[in-house]
């Protein structure tokens, strides 16, 4: 199973602000910069991550971007869920455009799918808490201060 960028960088904005800690206000840019990525794609991560109301968004001179929410209260396998686009690993899990001669019986489909609730199940067992423990780690190496 392979996680879009777009996961990818909300899962980086939501760390971004959970090791800034939600006393402190960041922008687009700085986190951009920080992590090397497009300010483009995270105009776009960050107003979803505010409509799923995990961020918050502060508008006008001095304003930034927050965590919304506890970083106990933010369910990973949930931000995944809302971020991916689908799930569909194999073809045959795409009803719509399934093309796939085998699908009426192949039983491999089972396993497949039974392997990606696994997956998800095991990322629901997580918070974004669970990933902020080494908090003075992470602001040397993202050069945080």
């Amino acid at each position: 199973m392979r996680l879009t960028l777009y996961t990818d960088y909300s899962l980086r904005v939501l760390l971004y602000l959970g090791i800034k800690g939600q006393d402190r206000l960041s922008t687009i840019q700085e986190i951009a910069d920080t992590y090397h990525i497009s300010k483009n794609h995270l105009m776009k991560v960050t107003y979803d991550l505010g409509q799923l109301g995990l961020i918050e968004t502060i508008r006008g001179r001095g304003g930034g971007i927050r965590l919304n929410q506890n970083p106990e209260d933010i369910n990973i396998g949930q931000v995944v869920r809302h971020t991916e686009e689908d799930f569909h690993i194999v073809e045959c899990f795409d009803n719509d455009n399934n093309m796939c001669k085998i699908s009426p019986v192949c039983q491999l489909k089972f396993a497949l799918n039974e392997a990606l609730n696994a997956y998800l199940q095991v990322l629901d067992r997580y918070t974004l808490a669970d990933f902020l423990l080494s908090k003075d780690d992470m602001f040397k190496i993202l050069g945080i201060k």
